[in-house]
């Protein structure tokens, strides 16, 4: 247990000494605080001093201008401690504000930057709880910290006062204070403990929450609005019961406290009661020494509610800085090439690829060339590496072995932002912001027209529905584009795409999802996309591909054939079955193996 506790206190100075970095720069507000957080303790000290010359003065000797005076510098006291904690508080609160900016800002810039595989592995509820609950913890690491000071600080003027008022009964008094370390230290690492534990189940529930809002339609199909009140109960009770503890060790720990302040009170009042009755001292020097002793244990008690919050503080600081520190969670990591069109030629050589807990690869030495101009197509049955072989072309994922070749240069060697504003991708996941047409289809460009909105609009064939949207190209589409049709939805993609004006295009599956109607629509908003343009074409529904100068067929992560639709119907019997599928025609019963 001994260790134990050793090794959390090198852990929690590093972790504090970091959390307090942050403040650095705000370094004169915090200067303002200590010095108006000294002023508070001194006048808390001061507010104890003035009991003696009120007993003494106006009711022991009756002193007139003591009656005037006295009060006037009590009301003086109060108002400048008053205005200093004001000041002290003020200044401390915006230091954590501006902390908490920094800090989210920070964690933000590392998570939108960390692979895509990252986002695979962690989910969005928890992520979210790293923002915005985690780093709000840190912000209050300071100010508990410069509390702590003050009830310190207090303590010191407050004891100044009763050793001039009876050393010797000032002495006896302090001797039971130690006896308050031992809960603060306790109930200190309890606190840490469960606030880990806090933090955690409340992003579980955040886990939660995203999972179902977004599903809500899938919710509603079957029904399951009762299981998933279940669910979300059954976190809810979890987190009381963390809570319940907290307030358990939290509440515990504030009657203790006054049991030690009463202790050292009651043996004071005796010992210092027995003193005035003796005449040794005057009933105003007794007073003012049991109010100082009084007001001590109150700092005292604080002390101990601002170790509480340091120990959060140090519990969020943990998961923060698990994402922003750890050599698992790297950023993603361009070259130093900058990628300037015009596209010449892209070649996969050797390309092998494996998704993390799969026994089998998702791409097996595959080898491909892109020449400008072309439109190629990947055909294939569900499975075959279609997606994933479009997902490595804008370093979503790096191939495990191989290399791909863009212009000559390995893909590693240039830069992400340039190698991604050079490819358009428009999948079947038609994603659009919870923000108005204009801004949607005018994503990632710095400053763009209305004019070049619009024409973009037109080519994608959704000029025509978006006028008639209430408020034009300004209508909020909602979130994930919720207020229109999936049609409707993917012809603001390829606007959006058209606008970009990439030499490279990537559609994967862009038609997939649609009925019939949409499906043609969208069809001829491609083609104006495709038009002078490099592409590469993922499909299941051959129709919209047989018109590729090259048709390149999958299977099990492997190139089977490529080549003309017209070539591959003769050398290529899964090329010829999923045609005949498509199309309602005879397939071969027996052929040669695909030939490429």
């Amino acid at each position: 247990m001994g260790s134990d506790s050793k090794l959390s206190a090198m852990k929690s100075l590093p972790l504090l000494k970091r959390c307090l970095g942050y403040f650095l720069p705000h370094k004169v507000r915090i200067i303002v605080a200590v010095v108006s957080m000294t002023i508070v303790a001194a006048m808390t000290g001061a507010a104890a001093y003035l009991v003696k010359p009120a007993f003494d003065d106006i009711f022991g000797k009756r002193d007139q201008a003591a009656l005037l005076l006295i009060p006037m510098a009590y009301v003086a006291v109060f108002a400048f401690k008053g205005v200093f904690r004001y000041l002290q508080n003020y200044e401390m609160r915006l230091a954590g504000l501006k902390v908490l900016e920094t800090l989210r800002n920070e964690l933000h810039a590392k998570m939108i930057r960390l692979p895509v595989r990252f986002f695979e592995d962690n989910q969005v509820g928890m992520l979210m709880s790293r923002i915005i609950m985690d780093v709000n913890q840190i912000r209050n690491s300071l100010p508990s910290l410069v509390m702590l000071v003050r009830q310190v600080l207090e303590m010191g003027f407050l004891i100044a006062v009763a050793f001039y008022q009876d050393p010797f009964l000032a002495t006896m008094a302090l001797v039971v204070l130690p006896l308050a370390v031992y809960p603060i230290v306790y109930f200190g690492k309890k606190l840490r403990t469960i606030g880990r534990r806090n933090q955690s189940k409340i992003a579980d529930i955040s886990v939660l929450l995203q999972e179902v809002f977004s599903g809500i339609r899938v919710v509603k199909a079957f029904a399951n609005e009762s299981r998933e009140d279940k669910a979300f109960s059954g976190q809810n009770r979890k987190l009381v019961d963390i809570a319940r503890k907290e307030v358990v060790y939290s509440e515990l720990s504030s009657p203790i406290m006054d049991l030690v302040g009463a202790l050292g009170t009651a043996f004071v009042m005796w010992y210092g009661g027995s003193k005035v009755i003796a005449g040794e001292t005057t009933p105003g020097s007794f007073f003012s020494f049991i109010v100082a002793v009084g007001l001590l244990y109150e700092p005292f008690k604080k002390f101990n509610s601002a170790n509480m919050d340091i120990q959060r503080a140090l519990a969020g600081a943990e998961r923060v800085f698990e994402i922003l520190d750890s050599p698992g969670i790297a950023v993603e990591q361009g070259g130093a090439e900058a990628f300037a069109p015009p596209f010449e030629e892209l070649r996969l050589e050797g390309v092998s690829f494996t998704y993390p807990g799969c026994p089998t690869p998702a791409l097996d030495q595959v080898d491909l060339t892109v020449k400008a101009g072309q439109r190629v197509a990947l055909v294939g049955p569900s499975g075959a590496g279609k997606s994933t072989l479009a997902n490595l072309l804008p370093r979503f994922y790096d191939p495990e072995a191989g290399r791909i070749v863009l212009n000559g240069r390995d893909l590693k060697d240039y830069t992400l932002d340039s190698l991604r504003r050079n490819m358009g991708m428009v999948s079947q996941d038609a994603f659009l912001f919870n923000a108005t047409v204009r801004e949607n289809i005018a994503y990632g460009q710095a400053e763009v027209d209305q004019d070049a909105v619009e024409e973009a609009a037109r080519a994608a064939y959704a000029h025509e529905f978006v006028t008639a949207l209430p408020e034009g190209y300004g209508t909020v589409l909602g979130e994930r584009g919720v207020k229109i049709s999936g049609g409707q939805k993917q012809r603001l993609t390829i606007a959006r795409a058209l606008l970009k004006n990439p030499p490279l295009l990537i559609l994967d599956e862009a038609t997939s999802a649609l009925d019939t109607e949409s499906e043609r629509i969208v069809q001829l908003a491609l083609e104006n996309l495709m038009q002078s343009r490099t592409s590469v074409v993922i499909a299941h529904r051959l129709s919209t591909v047989l018109s590729a100068d090259v048709i390149v067929v999958m299977e099990a992560g492997r190139v089977a054939a490529q080549g003309t639709h017209a070539e591959l119907l003769e050398t290529c019997p899964l090329y010829a079955r999923l045609y005949a599928m498509q199309f309602n025609e005879a397939a071969p019963e027996t052929g040669p193996a695909c030939r490429g």
